[in-house]
């Protein structure tokens, strides 16, 4: 990607210019996304699902699964255990015969920061996590966590009472294809609303557990709540873009973690005031929503605009900068646009 140098007018505050640089100075050792949301960048497209081949991949290792290694299907086993009454082995087979749904999620890297790339919307297919569990006995009197091991050495948990909620899935699916090597083949974990280091892929194993469960990243001082928090993105113009005419369509997207997005709001005067935009609805709770504003630019020049969201609980988006580490970075996404006369 180009690094386009960000050359702001002098009357834009020094406030607003840590909102747009500033995040630069708090990156520090992470699990491994992309640093989009930090520089100029141009107009990104603006779709609902994201390409497989679009979707970002982050891995805790350079395992040979993070590559090309073919999975002998035939000699995979998913085993269950812990806190069951029966603890079991599936094999492929026994996974594509059980009842399967499809559901469309949008996942996130806990590394995105304000306008960043990390993060991807699919529609996936698999099995019911809780149905699995009930089958093999689960405890629910001793069980606190439930863990999941993956075949390159990864592994983490999620409360045992949110494994129990109907949208928690093993998938083999991903957008009508099989699942990629990339992306977990041949079971992942989906966990809607959840930050990406929740989401193990190339699962082998899935413990019941009776106490806290510490996984690969909290044992590293990471977060063991996972909650993403709500975001917001302009896409569309991108950062510092000459654009020309003052009516301009901007086009972006909004995700509301566990909580769908309510209103997604502008503002063209660093904050003071705030306008809202049309929403796109989406067909799952789930997943990010597309929104639209036709804007009429009050004179050519150079004008700052900031994005936020506000879900469904009312809950709005801060505009308070914090890093990734330990739970999700904040901050409101700021560009810049250079707008000429026709």
């Amino acid at each position: 990607m180009l690094i386009q140098p960000i050359n702001l007018p002098i009357s834009v505050s020094r406030r607003s210019l840590l909102k747009l640089g500033g995040l630069a100075t708090i990156w520090g050792a992470m699990p491994g996304c992309d640093l989009g949301g930090m520089f100029a960048v141009p107009s990104r497209d603006t779709v609902y699902f994201t390409p497989n081949d679009k979707f970002y991949t982050v891995n805790f290792s350079d395992s040979p699964y993070n590559f090309s290694r073919e999975i002998d299907i035939e000699q995979w086993r998913l085993h269950v255990k812990g806190e069951v009454k029966k603890s079991s082995v599936l094999n492929w087979r026994d996974i594509l015969n059980r009842t399967s749904f499809d559901q469309a999620a949008t996942l996130m890297c806990i590394d995105t920061l304000p306008g960043g790339s990390s993060l991807g919307n699919a529609m996936w297919r698999g099995i019911s996590l809780k149905v699995l569990l009930r089958e093999v006995g689960v405890d629910g009197e001793t069980a606190r966590d439930v863990i999941f091991r993956a075949a390159d050495g990864y592994h983490d948990s999620i409360p045992f009472s949110r494994a129990m909620e109907d949208d928690v899935m093993l998938a083999y699916l991903m957008n009508g294809e099989k699942l990629p090597q990339m992306h977990g083949f041949p079971l992942r974990l989906v966990v809607p609303g959840l930050y990406g280091i929740k989401n193990v892929k190339w699962i082998s194993e899935i413990e019941v557990y009776n106490g806290d469960y510490q996984g690969y990243w909290q044992r590293k001082g990471w977060t063991d709540d996972g909650t993403i928090k709500v975001f917001s993105r302009i896409d569309s113009p991108g950062h510092y873009q000459v654009i020309h005419g003052l009516e301009q369509r901007l086009r972006g997207l909004a995700f509301g973690g566990p909580r769908t997005i309510r209103e997604v709001q502008l503002s063209f005067d660093q904050e003071k005031t705030w306008v809202s935009a049309a929403i796109e609805p989406p067909l799952s709770p789930y997943t990010w929503v597309i929104w639209n504003y036709d804007w009429v630019a009050p004179s050519p020049g150079k004008h700052m605009v900031a994005v936020r969201a506000i879900d469904i609980d009312g809950k709005v988006q801060t505009s308070e900068i914090t890093r990734p580490q330990p739970a999700g970075a904040s901050g409101l996404h700021t560009i810049v646009l250079d707008v000429k006369a026709v």
